[in-house]
Parts: C-alpha cells; sequence; structure tokens
C-alpha cells in the first residue's frame, strides 16, 4: 500500500480509502469487523463514514472498532441529509451541521473529525453560510479539515473563494462521483481541484458493481431493485460500455473491479478511490487494485471505451481536431 498527501493538508493517506457504508446494513457487525481487520492488515489507513449511513449505525460499528488505536486513523464523515422527521433536522445551515456533527462525535467515539463533509449543496443556505458553518467547527477543535461532496466545480470555487477572503480553514478534500460511465468530474471539478491543491476521493469507481459485469442478464440485483441505482446506471449505453469494458479485461486477463478501480486511481487528480464492500470475498478484488500496471496506454484504451464528455465550453470540434 502507497500513501498519497491528502490535499495540502501535509497528512498521508492509503491509496485506497474504505467506505463503511455497508456497516450496519449489508454487513453485520461481525462481518463489518472482518472487513475493518482485512483492510487494516492491507495498509489502510483512511475510512470514510456518513451520518446517515445506516441511520447512523454506521458510525457506531466504526466507532467500537477503531478504540485504542485512533490516532492511527484519518477518519472522514458528512452530513446534510435528513437525521430526523423535524422540518431543520438536514441542511447545510450552522444549527444543523453543528448538532449533526456533535451525534457523529457520539456515535464514533472520538473528540475530533478528521475531515467533515457537506454531503450535498443546500440550495437554501448561502454558500459563505455553510462555509462559516465549518470555520466554527475547525477553530472549536471538532473538525480537522473542511471538505465537501456532490458540489460542483463552480460551487466548490466560490467556497474556497470565501474562505481565503475571510481567511477561514480552506476546503481540503472534495468526493464526486467518479468512474468509466461516469466522467463528468473530469470536465471542470477534477481540474478545478488540481489547481487548488484539493484532494479527490472519488465514490463509485466500479459504478455500483456495473463494471464487475457480474449484473448481465439478470432481472435482480441492486441495479435493478435500488431505485437510486437503477436512476443512476440504467442508461442503456452505460449498460453497452460495461459490457465492452469486462470483455476488454477478460481478453486482456484483467480483474474488471480491480482494473475499474485503478483506472480511477490513475487520474493525476485523485488521491484514493472509496472502495466497499459487503463481504471480505468481495473486498479482495478491490484490494487488488493497488496490483494493477495502469499505464498511461491502458488508461487511454479503457477511457476509449466510454464517452468522452463534452468540453467546459461545449466547443466539442477542438477535441477532434486534437485527436486528428
Amino acid at each position: 500500500m502507497e500513501y498519497r498527501l491528502l490535499g495540502r493538508t501535509g497528512v498521508r493517506v492509503s491509496q485506497l480509502c474504505f467506505g463503511t457504508m455497508s456497516f450496519g446494513g449489508d454487513a453485520d457487525e461481525a462481518t463489518s469487523a472482518s472487513l475493518y481487520s482485512a483492510v487494516r492488515d492491507a495498509g489502510i489507513n483512511f475510512f470514510d463514514s456518513a451520518n446517515e449511513y445506516n441511520k447512523g449505525r454506521s458510525e457506531e460499528i466504526l466507532g467500537r472498532l477503531i478504540k485504542g488505536h485512533r490516532d492511527d486513523l484519518v477518519i472522514t464523515t458528512k452530513c446534510f441529509n435528513p437525521t430526523g422527521p423535524d422540518i431543520n433536522a438536514c441542511g447545510a445551515n450552522r444549527r444543523h451541521v453543528v448538532r449533526a456533527v456533535e451525534d457523529s462525535l457520539r456515535r464514533l467515539q472520538t473528540d475530533r473529525i478528521d475531515v467533515l463533509f457537506l454531503h450535498r449543496f443546500d440550495p437554501v443556505t448561502p454558500i459563505d453560510e455553510a462555509m462559516r458553518a465549518l470555520e466554527d467547527l475547525v477553530r472549536s477543535g471538532k473538525v480537522i479539515y473542511p471538505a465537501v461532496s456532490n458540489w460542483s466545480a463552480w460551487q466548490t470555487q466560490r467556497a474556497v473563494d470565501l474562505q481565503e477572503r475571510h481567511d477561514w480553514s480552506r476546503l481540503q478534500v472534495i468526493q464526486p462521483m467518479y468512474n468509466l460511465v461516469k466522467r463528468q468530474a473530469e470536465v471542470e471539478l477534477l481540474p478545478m481541484a488540481e489547481a487548488n491543491g484539493i484532494g479527490v476521493i472519488p465514490y463509485s469507481p466500479a459504478g455500483a458493481g456495473l463494471l464487475s459485469g457480474k449484473y448481465f442478464g439478470q432481472a435482480s440485483g441492486r441495479l435493478k431493485t435500488n431505485k437510486m441505482y437503477e436512476a443512476r446506471y440504467g442508461d442503456p449505453w452505460m449498460v453497452e460500455v460495461a459490457e465492452a469494458y469486462v470483455g476488454f479485461c477478460r481478453q486482456g486477463g484483467l480483474h474488471p473491479v480491480s482494473t475499474a478501480i485503478a483506472w480511477v486511481a490513475a487520474h493525476p487528480a485523485i488521491t484514493a478511490p472509496i472502495i466497499g464492500a459487503r463481504n471480505v470475498e468481495q473486498l479482495k478484488d478491490s484490494l487488488a487494485a493497488v496490483k494493477v500496471d495502469m499505464t498511461p496506454a491502458l488508461r487511454a484504451e479503457i477511457a476509449a471505451l466510454s464517452r468522452t464528455p463534452a468540453p467546459a465550453t461545449d466547443r466539442s470540434e477542438e477535441l477532434k481536431m486534437a485527436k486528428g
């Protein structure tokens, strides 16, 4: 396992981050403990959670597992989504964010959160208000580094500009969706992160299992039964890309999951893709991503199987001219 600098923090994190969304859900406590042990043995020191994962059970299980070696780990969590029926139990406003962090600290059994993500962009809370909420938490010592997830490039840049203007703690990490069939981040988000020295830990590098090939021809599975994943990965062209990709991997003796994660990790803006698993057997293929020799040529071959997103200016003819 290699270790990389996280944004401009000076903190070193493993080249893979382990996401704990399965803890307390698809993975019971015993399975979660086995997964945790396996990734620690592999050298992972970077863990991602969220207060909404399985109604807080993910954080509770992670909190029990990190006892005794909390200082060896970099722990992230998120807040934004509803945590209860109250009309104000959500959002990026200071009232909710402060309360959500207090609850996460209790569940994680720790005195600070290394990286706190605002899980979504809040259209009703001004960006400066949301950033001030993060600044207050940093000054109190409850949060070390502020971060955002699922924000656009302009929203993130606006936040950074406001933080620099007010001399507030700067965003250090973003968490976008990024994989072979979801490449919009390449257009503006990843270049913006590189320009600002912001770390990037993308989620869904294997497309929720689409790029594994295991769901091809199946009437069940989460890509069919989970409405969110069905909407996200249900376009016919995505399935066509996945089929071509899996065929390419089989022909070249590559494992589709390991290679999909390695493809994401090889982008120069990426710090550490987030991997996840429901059991230890499934985890092995994700951990094997660090062994894939993702050369620039191989990455380009794989990228060519998918749609290249249009440039930010929509001058797609320039892409065609550049290719000759």
